[in-house]
């Protein structure tokens, strides 16, 4: 509709049933746009419902594993570790170390490294094993694995395994406590169309 004065344009939209919306106050002159707003507010408010229920949110949970567990307990944690990742969530795997345990990290990494192997048709690793303090952490995502993953993990497994240097270790040495885990201007510019802005 071109530039017309802010009466004129009042008018405009009265004959019309409508009203006058200024759209960019920034520009000179401002620009207005001829719409119903109150149906425009509606639409508004009835996208941004639809975004909130399509937003996603992912939980993270954690489980535990000590670096001289047992297979029956691995077995268990890691059925859990897989359950979870079905349902979507993240998990972090953290292994916990105690007293003498801080010298044998490569015992952490092949647990971890046997979990994400394990849990290799729901989930892959997002964080690969790394010391954080007393534990080691590793984060698995919900989805299947890589070959080039799956072919990296077995890699780092032989790595591990080589570079071991077979001591043999006291019972005094490895000894650990009992295992207790805790889970308005004149003139205005009117837009031709009068169709409502596509951005809010």
């Amino acid at each position: 509709m071109g530039i017309q004065s802010l009466p004129d344009a009042l008018d405009a939209a009265q004959e019309l049933g409508l009203d006058l919306v200024e759209v960019a106050d920034k520009a000179d002159p401002p620009v207005c746009r001829i719409m119903d707003y109150g149906k425009f507010k509606y639409e508004q408010s009835q996208r941004a419902k639809e975004s909130r229920k399509k937003a996603t949110h992912v939980l993270v949970k954690e489980m535990k594993y000590r670096p001289k567990i047992g297979p029956g307990d691995f077995a268990t944690k890691t059925r859990k570790v897989e359950a979870f990742l079905g349902d979507g969530s993240k998990v972090k795997v953290t292994i916990m170390f105690r007293g003498r345990e801080m010298q044998h990290p490569e015992l952490g990494r092949r647990i971890l490294d046997n979990v994400a192997e394990a849990v290799s048709h729901v989930g892959r690793v997002e964080v690969y094993p790394k010391q954080d303090g007393r534990n080691m952490i590793m984060v698995l995502v919900p989805g299947q694995a890589t070959r080039k993953q799956r072919e990296a993990a077995a890699d780092r497994r032989e790595a591990d395994q080589a570079s071991t240097v077979e001591e043999p270790t006291t019972e005094t040495e490895m000894a650990e406590e009992p295992d207790t885990e805790e889970q308005a201007p004149e003139d205005v510019a009117l837009e031709e169309s009068t169709t409502e802005p596509t951005s809010a």
